[in-house]
């Protein structure tokens, strides 16, 4: 079972009625269900019933050599049945927007509303070729200290963002022993399957959210007539001035835009 950090009315005791509405938001490549805890207390303080979900090999959720969006949108199937949550809202951001995307296809009785954010349904070719050297080039037998893996990383990963956003998945496995949360292992060998696109068959007919970041290249402007194919009552919105983390460069309006189209 998924891992998850659950806020907001899903709190109460079983068998106590509730009008929140179940809310799910999943992360994106390397990321974990944390780094939405500040949108997800917010969403909360809404009334949202919201559970941050850690995907299959992130986090704290399990590892497996299987690894596919097919088999991520089954996980996110199997944690609703456990949770009884039959009517849903979901938000997913890049790997976790596609993972939301086949779910909201495949399974539309359960879903009410879909946000995607800066993603689309296409094939996108790999490009996590540095992120990748960089990672693979800490060596955890050698007991490095955390400014130690950092300052590896910084040898392959310039940008700052990016190198803290992937320190946040560094814990002490035991005393002395640092590894990451994230299962390297299974993603060197699978790395291809982060870009595959959407079936052509995977129509969501219902109300669906995407939002781009002005400055990232990961929705164009010619994309929106293939997502329109695959969603056809969707709109498209513009952050303008951030890259792919929108929801980290500028949460306020990112919080301000889904929740009016939650509303």
């Amino acid at each position: 079972m998924l891992y998850s950090k659950i806020e907001g009315e899903g709190t109460r005791a079983e068998g106590e009625s509730s009008e929140a509405k179940p809310l799910l938001i999943i992360h994106g490549f390397l990321g974990m269900s944390d780094n939405w805890k500040t949108i997800g207390t917010q969403f909360a303080a809404d009334g949202f019933h919201v559970h941050l979900l850690d995907l299959r090999n992130h986090g704290k959720s399990f590892h497996s050599d299987e690894f596919s969006y097919a088999i991520m949108a089954q996980d996110v199937f199997d944690y609703c049945q456990a949770n009884n949550l039959q009517k849903i809202n979901i938000l997913g951001h890049s790997m976790g927007g596609k993972t939301a995307m086949l779910f909201a296809a495949k399974y539309p009785e359960m879903v009410e509303k879909l946000i995607v954010a800066d993603i689309g349904p296409k094939f996108y070719p790999q490009h996590h070729q540095t992120i990748f050297e960089g990672l693979n080039a800490v060596d955890f037998t050698l007991k490095p200290s955390r400014n130690e893996v950092e300052e590896i990383l910084s040898k392959y990963i310039f940008d700052f963002g990016t190198r803290q956003f992937l320190m946040k998945s560094l814990f002490w496995q035991e005393p002395g022993q640092l590894a990451f949360r994230f299962n390297l292992a299974v993603f060197n060998v699978n790395m291809d399957e982060i870009g595959k696109p959407l079936p052509e068959d995977a129509i969501f007919n219902k109300p669906t959210l995407f939002i781009r970041g002005g400055n990232s290249n990961y929705i164009l402007d010619e994309d929106f007539e293939y997502i329109k194919k695959h969603f056809p009552d969707s709109r498209i919105e513009t952050i303008p001035n951030v890259g792919h983390w929108l929801h980290a460069e500028n949460p306020k309006l990112f919080y301000e835009i889904t929740s009016s189209f939650l509303k």
